[in-house]
């Protein structure tokens, strides 16, 4: 899996959903997006960017999602 490309779509995702008046609510969609949609593959090298240089690529929502995921003990 290219991480960056991964990247690029989280945030694609994460700019859709940024726009919501709720960022908690924003923040859960994301979560909940990355983990209906995306492969378990794709989510465990995304969630590998946090801790990283790579997080800082991450928009805030997308950021704040993947640690949601992470905290909810398996790798989404």
């Amino acid at each position: 899996m290219n991480r960056e490309h991964l990247i690029k779509m989280a945030n694609q995702i994460g700019g859709f959903f940024e726009a919501m008046p709720d960022s908690v609510q924003a923040v859960a969609d994301v979560a909940k997006h990355l983990k209906n949609t995306w492969e378990p593959r794709m989510r465990v090298e995304i969630l590998k960017t946090l801790g990283t240089a790579d997080e800082a690529k991450l928009k805030p929502v997308v950021r704040d999602a993947l640690i949601s995921l992470g905290r909810s003990g398996k790798p989404a």
